[in-house]
Order: structure tokens, then C-alpha cells, then sequence
């Protein structure tokens, strides 16, 4: 079974909600603070990829809270999606495992 590798925004999002639940705007400065800022999803993006992740069913709502009169959903990842993270995780793994193989940085000769 080869997958294909996961956009970069979904895989930060399952691993922004890997430890804990949370809102959207929380979901964002998690994914930012993982990438040292370098990453900083703009709302259309955001909650675009997360209705994505809801549908294929690897993130769920917990729960729906109302806070200063607007509506936030709390998002927490599925089993599905902790099964799909882990995959994930492997095969960046290995991908990174071969990189350094073949650049001599891995334990093993580079071939000539």
C-alpha cells in the first residue's frame, strides 16, 4: 500500500492536535510555534484544511463552546487520524534515513 505523502498543512495540523484538543486559533499558533514561525496558516487556509481532515474523518469535534457570543468548535484528532500521523511520521523517517544514506551522513557509505 503506497500513500502518498501528506500535504504539509494537514500533517502540522494532526500534529498540532496530537497531544490536546483545541480551537482553530489555537490550532494555528500551535502550527506556528512547531515551525519556528516559518508556518502561519491564514484562516481561509486553516479552517479549509481542518473542514478536509473532519471529512475524511481523522479529526472530530469534541466539542462546541460559545465564547464572547461567537461559536468555537474544538477540534481533537480521531484514531484514524493518530494511525494516519504515525504513518505519516514513518515514512518522513524513512525518506530522511535514505537522504542521509546517500549523503554519507547516515551511518552508512555514500556510493561512489
Amino acid at each position: 500500500m503506497s500513500e502518498r505523502g501528506m500535504q504539509e498543512l494537514a500533517l502540522l495540523l494532526l500534529t498540532a492536535l496530537a497531544d490536546a484538543p483545541r480551537h482553530g486559533y489555537a490550532v494555528a499558533q500551535e502550527v506556528k510555534a512547531i515551525t519556528d514561525g516559518r508556518v502561519v496558516p491564514r484562516t481561509g487556509a486553516l479552517y479549509g484544511a481542518l473542514d478536509r481532515l473532519l471529512a475524511e474523518g481523522l479529526i472530530k469535534v469534541e466539542r462546541e463552546e460559545v465564547v464572547d457570543g461567537r461559536a468555537r468548535r474544538i477540534f481533537a484528532l480521531a484514531p484514524a487520524g493518530r494511525e494516519r500521523l504515525e504513518a505519516e511520521a514513518e515514512r518522513l523517517a524513512a525518506t530522511a534515513r535514505e537522504v542521509r544514506r546517500r549523503l554519507g551522513t547516515g551511518g552508512a557509505a555514500a556510493p561512489a
